[in-house]
């Protein structure tokens, strides 16, 4: 495996900056330890960062740890698609004011690239970097531009709606799209801070995105066949105590669990519907049979699907004989789904890769990040989740 690219902190001010590259910070153990200021020269300090003023900003980098289970910011890099959440992320404000303007930032854009006529040129250069890990090192995640092709002005930027300590209030959900540009060279950040976007040292990418709206996205295909058992275990020691509590609740009561992995393909996909679970197999688990709808309204079409559900220890996998049952049952122009709180072993999961088997995996680590999606991000939220929808 190739070696990440570093770039020490006292280089920073010369550097270009190049995808997933790591840009080490200072080891004084001090906010001057951080690596953008030098870098790009803005604050060191907080997600949202600009040069200049919030509403003609030259340059915007976005920040991220990417383990904040209440705002869980995501970036896929199969699609080139970011989801980042404002920085209203506490009672007691309104939506727009927040101590360093990022919502009113996100605002900004987003109304300027759904003008009509569209305003794309008012839109800065975004810079999205996220925790490399180490003291203040930070990698760098790519340039971005808001929205996307997929999502119309309705659903690119929301405000959506949270409970902290018995308060309501809001925040935005933005979509952005990475561009498909491997390297941001030193050159094109100097004419930004002098206020030259679309110099000749502009990125091909970001002048058509400005000039015409075009995305051409960053998107990176898995070169691995089958996940192995780490990829689909969550990391976080909350996120593994999300999936113990719900194989403690369906632990006595297996079949119940058949109705939780049917609600959870659901949440991650919206056109999954019309579930009829089947009765009680051998092994203890149940199965569901469904249907899957491709497009929208009259012009839509419907795909057959059965689904499995094993509600396992996070200790225990899903092994060849687990998966047989469900691949068995697949008939023609058929898909499978099997939903797991634990992980399906290498033999398995290999097996089905490589045999071509149309089975969709929703292991441990995929259960977590659908319930983060859908607002489930803490034990005591899916514990009421379960008892509400699931009782026993």
């Amino acid at each position: 495996m190739a070696a990440i690219k570093e770039f020490d902190f006292i280089k920073l001010e010369e550097s270009d900056l190049i995808v997933d590259a790591v840009y080490k910070g200072g080891r004084s153990a001090n906010a001057g330890d951080d690596p953008l200021h030098p870098l790009i020269g803005v604050s060191n300090q907080g997600g949202f960062r600009y040069l200049g003023n919030v509403e003609t900003p030259r340059l915007v980098v976005l920040t991220s740890s990417f383990n904040d289970p209440d705002w869980p910011d995501n970036l896929d890099k199969e699609t080139g698609i970011l989801t980042y959440f404002g920085d209203n992320k506490r009672p007691g404000r309104a939506l727009h004011e927040t101590p360093r303007n990022g919502n009113r930032l996100l605002q900004n854009m987003y109304n300027a690239v759904h003008a009509n006529p569209p305003r794309r040129e008012e839109v800065a250069p975004i810079l999205v970097f996220g925790n490399a890990g180490s003291f203040r090192d930070m990698v760098f995640l790519g340039l971005a531009v808001p929205g996307t092709q997929e999502l119309t002005a309705m659903e690119d930027l929301v405000a959506v709606w949270k409970v902290a300590g018995g308060q309501r209030f809001q925040n935005y959900k933005a979509s952005f799209t990475i561009l498909k540009v491997p390297c941001v060279s030193r050159d094109w950040i100097n004419d930004i801070k002098l206020g030259d976007p679309l110099s000749i040292n502009c990125p091909v990418p970001y002048k058509r995105w400005v000039q015409n709206g075009i995305y051409i996205p960053l998107k990176a295909e898995s070169s691995v066949e089958h996940r192995s058992r780490a990829e689909q275990m969550p990391e976080a020691a909350e996120s593994q105590e999300i999936v113990r509590t719900i194989h403690e609740y369906f632990k006595d009561a297996p079949v119940l669990f058949e109705a939780c992995a049917a609600n959870i393909a659901q949440l991650m996909d919206r056109n999954f519907f019309s579930f009829n679970l089947t009765r009680p197999s051998r092994d203890g688990g149940r199965d569901a049979i469904g249907l899957y709808r491709i497009g929208h309204g009259a012009s839509a079409i419907y795909v057959d699907f059965a689904l499995e559900a094993k509600c396992y220890d996070l200790a225990n996998s899903v092994g060849v004989r687990g998966l047989s049952r469900l691949i068995s049952r697949l008939r023609h122009r058929q898909f499978g789904v099997i939903v797991t709180t634990s992980y399906i072993n290498s033999q398995a999961y290999r097996e089905l890769k490589e045999d071509g088997h149309p089975v969709v995996v929703i292991a441990a680590k995929d259960i977590v990040s659908i319930l983060s999606l859908s607002g489930l991000n803490r034990v005591e939220d899916v514990r009421h989740w379960l008892e509400t929808n699931f009782p026993k």
